[in-house]
């Protein structure tokens, strides 16, 4: 027969369960904030006029009007109804991308690392957060352009051959 020895426990002193909480939460804080500055940096997306409906995906492509600002406010960049594939552009654009809706504008902040990082491109320094205000006016998947650039080449053909077909259309008939 086995023999179990018993330790009796020591009644907790009072406001001693709230210290130990108290370290728990210490704790917990300290690792958070550990965490939080291991974590990467965001990209911030401030909504000047809300847009409605769906948001578009890495897939998809999305006609937008931009304009592009250094930290100084210099312009670097701007354009209208362009139409960008969201996977063939910096990280950090992309990310703001999918966080618009058709029809809104917004104020995005990129951090350099999801911009250019440390290599200067055209008048973007190194190691340059950047600012856009951008507007996304619609927005397709890739699929969808691909059925009408398809359609497109289709009607182009048809013309082309009805071109050549009316060509011999005023000639008279032979009996």
């Amino acid at each position: 027969m086995t023999e179990i020895t018993r330790v009796p426990l020591q009644p907790i002193a009072k406001g001693s369960l709230t210290k130990i909480w108290l370290g728990v939460a210490a704790l917990a804080l300290a690792a958070g904030g550990v965490a939080y500055a291991a974590m990467p940096p965001a990209v911030q997306v401030e909504t000047l006029t809300a847009g409605s409906g769906d948001s578009p995906t890495m897939d998809d492509v999305v006609l937008i009007n931009y304009k592009g600002t250094l930290p100084d406010g210099k312009v670097f960049d701007q354009a209208k109804q362009v139409p960008m594939a969201l996977g063939e552009v910096v990280p950090g654009f992309s990310k703001a991308l999918v966080k618009m809706q058709r029809g809104g504008k917004y104020k995005v902040e990129i951090p350099s690392s999801l911009a250019y990082g440390d290599k200067a491109v055209g008048d973007i320094p190194a190691n340059t957060d950047l600012t856009f205000e951008i507007e996304l006016l619609d927005f397709k998947s890739r699929a969808e352009i691909e059925q009408q650039q398809r359609i497109m080449q289709q009607l182009q053909q048809m013309q082309m051959q009805g071109a050549h077909g009316e060509q011999g259309a005023g000639a008279p008939a032979h009996p």
